[in-house]
C-alpha cells in the first residue's frame, strides 16, 4: 500500500498527488491510466446520454462549429439550440455575418441576454474574418489577437478549424475535473497551471471533440453545481468528490491540499480505480 495511504487519522491528499501510487512532479502527479479510464468512462456514458445540437454534427461547418462557441459563451447550449439553425440560415459565412446590420444580430442574439455587447463583438471578428477570406491565423498569439476571442475560443478554433487536441475549458467543465481528480490552487481557471495542464492531458484522445462534449454535457446533467448526482455519475467509483461522501473542496491562493475525513473511502477510490483498469472497463 503506497506510504500515503497508511497515514492514521485524517488523510492527507495532496491536490496535485497520484491517488494510485506516489506522488511524482506536479505535472505528473496524475496517472496517466486513470486518465485512460476517465475517458472511457465518460465517453461510453457520452455515447447514450449526451446532448444532440446542430453545431455537433458531422456535417457542421468549421464556421458553424465556431460561431456557436462564441454564442455559448456564458449561454445554456439549450438557449442557443433554440435560435441557432435560424442564425445560421440568416448568415451562413463570415462574409454574410460581416454584412448584417448591428440591428439585424442584436434582433437575434436578445433572447440570450447580452445582445448588444454580443452583436457588437461577434460582427467585429466576422468582419476581421472576411477581410481574411475565412482563414484563421495560425498559432495561438496571432488567433488571440482576433476580436472577442480569449483562451476559450481560441481553444475552439484550435481543436475545430487547425485540429489540435484543446479543451474547452469553462467553469463547468472544470468543476468536473476539481471533483473526480482534486481542486485547483487559483480562482481563475485560465491561469492555474494544475487545471489546465490536466485539461489538456483529459482531451488527448482520438475523440477529442466527443470528450469536450462529454465533460460539459456530464457537467450539465450530472456534475451540477448543487446536489450533483453522485449515485448515477459513471465517474462515481473514480471520484475523489463522490468516494469522500460529497464532501466539497475549497478554493485559495496557495492552498494545496485538501482533507478527507474518511481514510477509507479513499482506500476504497484507489481499489475502484484498479479493479475497473484490470477489467478493462
Amino acid at each position: 500500500m503506497p506510504q500515503s495511504m497508511k497515514m492514521s487519522g485524517k488523510l492527507q491528499i495532496w491536490g496535485l498527488v497520484e491517488l494510485c501510487g506516489e506522488p511524482r512532479n506536479e505535472n505528473e502527479t496524475v496517472c496517466s491510466h486513470r486518465i485512460a479510464l476517465t475517458q472511457r468512462l465518460i465517453l461510453r456514458w457520452f455515447r447514450a446520454e449526451g446532448r444532440k445540437f446542430p453545431w455537433r454534427k458531422p456535417t457542421a461547418s468549421k464556421y458553424q462549429q465556431v460561431v456557436a462557441e462564441v454564442l455559448l459563451q456564458r449561454t445554456r447550449a439549450e438557449a442557443v439550440s433554440n435560435l441557432y439553425l435560424g442564425f445560421i440560415r440568416c448568415f451562413p459565412s463570415w462574409i454574410k455575418l460581416a454584412l448584417a446590420t448591428e440591428r439585424d444580430l442584436q434582433e437575434f442574439l436578445r433572447p440570450l441576454g447580452l445582445w448588444r455587447r454580443r452583436a457588437a463583438s461577434l460582427q467585429l471578428l466576422a468582419q476581421q474574418m472576411a477581410g481574411r477570406r475565412g482563414r484563421f491565423p495560425n498559432g495561438r498569439e496571432q488567433i488571440e489577437k482576433l476580436s472577442g476571442v480569449g483562451q476559450y475560443i481560441c481553444n475552439a478554433i484550435l481543436m475545430f478549424d487547425k485540429g489540435e487536441n484543446q479543451p474547452l475549458l469553462d467553469v463547468n467543465f472544470a468543476r468536473v475535473l476539481e471533483r473526480v481528480f482534486g481542486p485547483r490552487k487559483l480562482s481563475d481557471i485560465r491561469y492555474d497551471p494544475y487545471l489546465q495542464k490536466l485539461a489538456w492531458r483529459v482531451v488527448q484522445h482520438r475523440s477529442p471533440q466527443q470528450l469536450n462534449w462529454a465533460f460539459l454535457d456530464l457537467a450539465a446533467a450530472v456534475c451540477s453545481i448543487r446536489k450533483p448526482r453522485c449515485p448515477i455519475c459513471p465517474l462515481k467509483n473514480v471520484c475523489c468528490h463522490a468516494q469522500s461522501g460529497g464532501v466539497e473542496t475549497s478554493v485559495a491562493p496557495g492552498l494545496t491540499k485538501i482533507t478527507i475525513a474518511n481514510s477509507t473511502r479513499t482506500n476504497s477510490l484507489a481499489s475502484n480505480i484498479r479493479e475497473a483498469n484490470s477489467v478493462g472497463v
